[in-house]
């Protein structure tokens, strides 16, 4: 294939773990939970009261407190994780090349806390109290917007929003972005915010949540027999892609590369994933087959794990399928284990979790794995980090729709 290599060269990361991608990282490694009582949003009347949220963050550590009102909680995130990924990368945007630099985010749910005190607001006090700020707010794509607004990124920009996949499938359409040659630079990931008493009533009112509120630390436990759904949470990361002669070209420190990236429908439900694992099955095959790897070189998979019934079942399936025999060979595990699951921006915090698997030789593991399930059969790296030469890693996302969206990162050896 006669296309650029695309390479990862910064990171930075909002996480319920951590302010910082390394520290995201440490947390992970040392099987620590940032799940916890939920405080954004009063829970008193719902059966889940807990959730993995960013604590303590303040937007005017990294953005005017002007312009902080003027966008909502999942955006802050952005930028704050942005501005920490061009810092890792040493990345000066300069103006005479902007419009080669482009942002292209993943979200599933935009302001949603905004849109529903918005709501709020209309039903309370009419229509006229309803802030002038309300669209540039909560939609889906001001995220990105602002990211490049603040960054000054002129280049091509977008929003992807396929619910769980949607990071996944941004940073691989920003992968797209670089190989056809639309841009030289991409931010990309995602970001998500969206813990509210409407989100919450949404998912327990669908059963999906856990509602383990007096545990909290062991309340999110994917592939367990015990699990009892996953936990709300809320986040982002942000990578700085590059084409492999730009990074190059400016002297960066390459990280890793992106190699491939597949994406499918389970055209099956809309909620629910196909049982056979079909879809999640063709997605994981297009990504090794567009990064140009075999069944045979993956040395580790992120799991998508969200620990609800169904998902991790058919999951495993899905990977028994790809794989065959080989898939008890290889170390699985799930990062929402100590994290919870932010949507739109899992993708992202996993992406940062798979190179720093290459980079590092480390596999986070697998926390609260504690009873076996028939169903869950394979290797998930239960509880404890593990050592391993990681060359090859492929992250899952699967979403609500049948989206599927998945990505194979590599250890980047030179040209």
């Amino acid at each position: 294939m006669n296309r650029p290599k695309v390479v990862v060269t910064g990171m930075g990361a909002m996480t319920p773990l951590s302010h910082t991608a390394q520290g995201f990282w440490e947390g992970l490694t040392a099987g620590r939970s940032g799940i916890g009582p939920m405080t954004l949003c009063d829970p008193t009347d719902f059966p889940c009261r807990i959730a993995g949220e960013v604590k303590g963050f303040d937007p005017a550590q990294y953005i005017a407190a002007r312009e902080a009102r003027r966008m909502a909680r999942f955006s802050q995130l952005a930028v704050a994780a942005a501005l920490q990924a061009v810092e890792d990368a040493n990345l000066r945007v300069e103006a005479t090349a902007s419009h080669r630099v482009g942002a292209l985010l993943g979200n599933g749910n935009g302001g949603f806390p905004t849109t529903e005190e918005g709501c709020r607001t209309l039903v309370a006090r009419g229509g006229a109290r309803v802030s002038p700020f309300f669209f540039p707010m909560t939609l889906p794509n001001m995220a990105a917007s602002n990211v490049s607004r603040i960054l000054g990124l002129r280049g091509y920009n977008s929003t992807v929003i396929t619910a769980c996949a949607a990071s996944n499938q941004a940073i691989g359409e920003a992968v797209e972005t670089l190989r056809r040659g639309a841009a030289d630079v991409m931010l990309t990931g995602g970001a998500e915010a969206g813990i509210s008493q409407l989100g919450l009533a949404g998912f327990c009112a669908m059963r999906a949540l856990s509602v383990r509120n007096d545990e909290p630390l062991r309340a999110s436990r994917p592939f367990d027999a015990q699990r009892d759904g996953f936990v709300p949470a809320e986040g982002s990361a942000v990578l700085i892609l590059e084409t492999e002669a730009h990074a190059l070209s400016r002297g960066a420190n390459i990280l890793c590369e992106v190699a491939g990236f597949g994406s499918t429908s389970d055209a099956f439900h809309p909620v629910q994933p196909e049982e056979s694992g079909a879809g999640a099955i063709m997605a994981m095959r297009i990504a090794l087959e567009d990064a140009g790897v075999g069944t045979d070189e993956v040395d580790y998979v992120n799991a998508h794990g969200t620990s609800t019934a169904l998902n991790d079942a058919v999951e495993t399936t899905a990977i028994r399928g790809l794989f065959g025999e080989r898939a008890y060979r290889i170390p699985v595990s799930s990062t929402k284990s100590m994290v919870g699951h932010s949507l739109g921006a899992a993708g992202s915090l996993e992406a940062v979790a798979c190179v720093k698997t290459i980079t590092d030789g480390v596999i986070h593991p697998t926390v609260n794995y504690e009873y076996p399930d028939p169903g869950c059969d394979l290797d998930y790296v239960p509880n404890t980090a593990r050592r391993a030469n990681a060359r090859v890693a492929l992250s899952n996302a699967f979403g609500f729709g049948g989206q599927n969206a998945c990505l194979v990162f590599k250890r980047y050896d030179g040209g």
